[in-house]
């Protein structure tokens, strides 16, 4: 709309600059307006007043066709405007569409803790209250578990691990925490019972606190520190990360280094913990490149580029305490490398 006023004031100042140029017409100063035009000729024959309202047949078709375009300009704006209507029937049929996919995601998510399907064969899920100590790798499977978890539970078990309440199914490594929830209400373990529709309740029971034996830190795995208090699944496999990284403990108190394992904790168990560091992996100095050293949890790059500047400026190291000469090797680094190193 703006656009065609514009449009239609050009028109018109272009039409009164043409009249006055034609006539002659000229600006009285002293009128009242300022814009009172006086003719060339005060008086006129009525036939030449006719002058005025006759066009050539040039003018007439421009005019024409400035009527044509002022009218489109007119009435475009219209023409091409947003149907407010259609858009919000357009936006209510996306809702719509939207909430029928996630109705369909739900009942998938549904259908899929109600079957366990394993390379195509669907396996139908019945729960039943169970000792997770005792339940066989077949009633694992009825339950809806993966081969992996049971391998796991069937691991844990062999080697001396228990389930002492429900609680502790839910560290097992693989274990999907929806498939915890699922069972959680119906493991039934020894000096536990279950009232009839409500969820397992504890029996005063006193039970004797069960003797765990001590574990190797270098041949452990993640079941086997799971049993130990305090450690979960992720504690588990931060410990053997840091093993491996290592290349081995060479003590028991390396334990405690690991990234998120509290004080209290390793405090609880370091007395379960024993240390067997003949298998260590040693690294052997006069060989060893930059990457190779300064990937060690120990060993930063500024001091394996410091060993390796020293090496090439000095020829290889005749002892493992050789290495002590480089000035970036403090007596407390070398304290902690001197297992991991070698010379050869």
């Amino acid at each position: 709309m703006k656009m065609s006023a514009k449009c239609f004031r050009l028109v018109f100042r272009w039409l009164v600059i043409n009249w006055y140029l034609k006539y002659r017409v000229r600006f009285c100063r002293y009128s009242l307006l300022s814009l009172t035009f006086i003719p060339h000729y005060c008086s006129m024959k009525a036939n030449q007043w006719k002058e005025y309202f006759i066009f050539t047949k040039k003018e007439r078709i421009g005019i024409i066709t400035m009527l044509i375009i002022l009218t489109g300009i007119w009435f475009l704006p219209a023409a091409f405007s947003p149907n407010d209507q259609t858009d919000i029937q357009n936006l209510e049929a996306f809702k719509a569409r939207i909430a029928a996919l996630q109705v369909k995601d739900t009942v998938a998510e549904l259908n899929a803790n109600d079957a366990y399907v394993e390379r195509g064969n669907t396996i139908a899920v019945s729960l039943f209250y169970f000792d997770p100590n005792t339940l066989p790798a077949s009633g694992w499977k009825k339950l809806g578990l993966q081969e992996k978890t049971i391998a796991t539970i069937t691991n844990y078990l062999d080697k001396g691990g228990k389930f002492r309440k429900p609680e502790e199914l839910s560290k097992i490594y693989g274990l999907r925490k929806t498939d915890y929830e699922r069972l959680a209400p119906y493991v039934k373990i020894e000096g536990i019972y279950h009232r009839e529709g409500k969820l397992p309740v504890e029996m005063p029971v006193q039970h004797e606190q069960k003797h765990i034996k001590a574990i190797d830190i270098n041949k452990a795995d993640t079941i086997m520190f799971i049993a130990l208090p305090g450690i979960g699944s992720k504690l588990a496999n931060r410990i053997i990360n840091f093993r491996q990284k290592l290349g081995g403990f060479y003590s028991v108190d390396q334990v405690a280094e690991v990234y998120g394992l509290p004080d209290s904790t390793f405090q609880k168990i370091r007395t379960k913990l024993v240390c067997d560091s003949k298998d260590i992996h040693r690294i052997n100095i006069n060989a060893a490149t930059l990457d190779e050293l300064k990937v060690h949890p120990y060993i930063k790059y500024q001091v394996a580029n410091a060993v390796i500047q020293y090496r090439n400026q000095h020829g290889n190291y005749t002892s493992v305490e050789a290495i002590k000469q480089v000035q970036a090797v403090t007596d407390e680094i070398f304290k902690k490398i001197e297992p991991y190193i070698t010379v050869h």
